[in-house]
């Protein structure tokens, strides 16, 4: 995409990574900072044109396209993500791999994907502000916010429909780490309880098992480790439910450590008094085609010290 930009209006000439994209949501994403209504109401003014004529906001973008964008306010990213931000620094130390077409990034604990909610920013606004000159990062898939671990991250639109195709097809592999309450059985290989999502009195967001109406869910375990007390397990999602790992192994009697939302207290107790303050539900590792490359790439993400010490002070509580 190459784009001409002067006092009054810029032009941007449409290349094959934005071919068959609607104008309203290459607009969205090409002008980071300028609200929704902003956007439309240029487009229904006729203010924003393609090849000199008007167009309507589902027109689907062409090759070699030139698109006049009017003068417009956008909002200085720095603003809502402070760039010397410790947190939005150290990510740059988070990345995992980066190329010219994506990135995969050791996703903190306790940082959100993305902004709203009462969040000022995520991890891809913070992103954006690492790497100003990207203009079209944007997240493959999710982690909830108090997960870890691999994060894959497009900087290409064309890179973002190949991996959502491979999302869609399930040929990307993604498999988490979690510490679980009590011996989980190693004959529970698959569990496929239905998960549906239900709103408290409270506002707050729950999913539940409910295998009339839930949707089909599937997530793959195997035992890695065995402790006093827990074991450690390897969950493979097949589907990308929301909290689907978080309730697959609640529901088998076995709730992730630390978890505020589906764990056990008594359980949660003990495993604070060895040093675990955050949920134990980590992204290890992602396998996925790199559609630029034509290469498998297979990427780990390693633990950070909350969960690795807890994993050392388990070991030396069963061996004595």
């Amino acid at each position: 995409m190459s784009e001409k930009t002067g006092l009054q209006v810029s032009f941007v000439t449409i290349t094959e990574d934005h071919l068959g994209q609607r104008i309203d949501n290459f607009l969205i994403t090409h002008l980071k900072g300028v609200p929704k209504s902003a956007i439309y109401k240029i487009l229904r003014k006729g203010e924003v044109r393609v090849n000199k004529k008007r167009i309507k906001p589902v027109y689907k973008l062409q090759l070699d396209d030139i698109i006049r964008i009017p003068p417009i306010k956008v909002a200085e990213r720095e603003e809502f993500v402070p760039s010397k931000l410790d947190k939005v620094t150290r990510l740059e130390d988070d990345i995992l791999f980066e190329d010219k077409y994506l990135i995969v990034i050791n996703k903190p604990s306790g940082m959100a994907v993305h902004g709203g909610s009462g969040l000022s920013y995520g991890l891809i606004e913070a992103l954006r502000v690492l790497r100003p000159e990207e203009r079209n990062l944007e997240l493959v898939h999710r982690l909830d916010r108090d997960t870890s671990g691999c994060l894959l991250i497009s900087k290409r639109r064309s890179v973002l429909t190949s991996l959502h195709e491979q999302l869609r097809e399930k040929t990307m592999e993604k498999n988490y780490w979690a510490l679980v309450d009590g011996q989980w059985d190693g004959k529970t290989k698959n569990v496929t309880e239905g998960l549906r999502k239900n709103t408290l009195k409270s506002g707050e967001r729950v999913v539940r098992v409910d295998n009339v109406e839930g949707k089909p869910s599937h997530t793959r375990f195997k035992v890695l480790e065995r402790f006093n007390e827990c074991s450690l397990v390897q969950a493979s999602p097949v589907t990308g439910r929301t909290h689907q790992i978080r309730v697959h192994t609640q529901c088998k009697g076995h709730p992730i450590a630390c978890d505020d939302k589906y764990g056990d207290q008594a359980f949660d107790a003990g495993m604070r008094k060895v040093g675990l303050n955050r949920l134990f539900l980590h992204a290890h590792d992602l396998s996925f085609y790199h559609p630029k490359n034509e290469t498998t790439m297979r990427v780990e993400a390693p633990l950070d010290k909350a969960l690795s010490n807890c994993l050392l002070k388990l070991r030396a509580a069963k061996e004595s």
